[in-house]
């Protein structure tokens, strides 16, 4: 964090708010960006407390213009809360996901976990949320201690295929107690806001969830977490790369160019970002007919096994296209949950994960 993001957010620390406390304290700021001398963002109230905040807006406007090296401060004033609600003791104010990021955080990952893999895909729809909840359950089959972060913050799955409902516990209104299925402890963004809605988030707002998600869950001891993250090279992806010390990433992509041009790109993001990617995935490699047994190769085949080749990166297996793994995510039972040739794909892979990093 440069000296002039310190300065900015002291002197955000010195404003004072009705009820004795300061923006940031009261947690107020939403969406800060400091840029070219501007500094940008939202303080989020109560209906009831607009006409207090009115001169305090113009104050904090007025401070900050005074610091060297800001030539303006633009400050929206807004409210998406009810009094009401933030009142209620069924959910405690702190617990609400979004927040700006605390800046003043050098480290995401918690003590308590030892390893954290990042499971990514260049572009959507190739089954990487898929491959994330297998992987999580077959290592939970073989004994390891492991967690499933979903960090697909835009379109959260893992509630779906785990068969997982309902709003995580807070004892404290400060952390909060995962959900666990299948010996896979899980936190996903999809248990905290309604699933009808769109998240429509800047990005220090989804790098905001991401801390609180890393931070302020209750993970217990873990050997792994799993993180599923979004599909791209975006603001969650960068934020996860640069603080949460992750011990490698696994890259996911189908056979087809299209698909093997955007994973190039996610593998090079992460070789800029000096995290080791551990090995890469074909899914959806084949189809076989269960009727007649017809093998076709839709997506074609052995793409990702080439391109894994030519990058000189290990090749971690094929996970057919099968009607099975699709019904079993939608029924909330992953199919690696069960034995036989549809769930040997993830455990083979889960193996190469506790050789390559979690047995050492």
């Amino acid at each position: 964090m440069n000296s002039l993001q310190n300065k900015v957010l002291d002197c955000l620390s010195s404003i004072e708010v009705p009820g004795g406390s300061n923006l940031i304290s009261r947690d107020l700021i939403r969406a800060l960006e400091i840029k070219d001398g501007v500094v940008r963002f939202v303080i989020e109230i109560d209906n009831s407390e607009a006409e207090l905040f009115n001169p305090i807006v113009k104050n904090t406007q007025r401070v900050l213009e005074a610091i060297d090296g800001v030539s303006k401060a633009s400050i929206v004033l807004t409210s998406q809360r009810d009094v009401s609600e933030t009142s209620s003791n069924s959910r405690p104010p702190d617990l609400k996901i979004g927040k700006h990021p605390d800046q003043r955080v050098e480290s995401m990952k918690p003590d308590s976990i030892r390893h954290i893999i990042a499971v990514g895909s260049g572009k959507g729809g190739v089954g990487k949320s898929t491959v994330s909840v297998n992987l999580a359950v077959s290592l939970a089959k073989k004994g390891v201690r492991v967690g499933l972060l979903d960090a697909d913050i835009y379109g959260p799955s893992q509630p779906k295929m785990l068969g997982l409902t309902g709003r995580p516990d807070s004892p404290d209104g400060k952390t909060i107690i995962p959900l666990s299925a299948f010996g896979v402890v899980v936190m996903s963004i999809g248990f905290m806001v309604d699933p009808s809605k769109a998240i429509v988030w800047r990005g220090p707002m989804l790098q905001g969830a991401l801390q609180q998600m890393l931070g302020q869950v209750q993970w217990g001891d873990l050997d792994v977490l799993i993180v599923d993250l979004p599909p791209g090279t975006g603001d969650v992806q960068l934020s996860l790369c640069q603080k949460a010390e992750l011990s490698g990433a696994i890259i996911v992509s189908t056979p087809q160019d299209v698909s093997l041009i955007d994973a190039k790109k996610a593998i090079d993001m992460l070789n800029g970002l000096k995290v080791p990617v551990l090995g890469l995935i074909e899914n959806m490699s084949n189809y076989i007919c269960p009727k007649c047994g017809h093998e076709a190769e839709i997506f074609g085949h052995g793409g990702v096994r080439a391109e894994a080749s030519k990058m000189g990166l290990p090749f971690w297996g094929e996970i057919p296209l099968d009607l099975e793994i699709r019904l079993s995510g939608d029924a909330g039972k992953p199919v690696a949950t069960g034995d036989g040739s549809t769930s040997d794909p993830y455990a083979s892979i889960a193996q190469k994960l506790i050789d390559s990093v979690i047995s050492n």
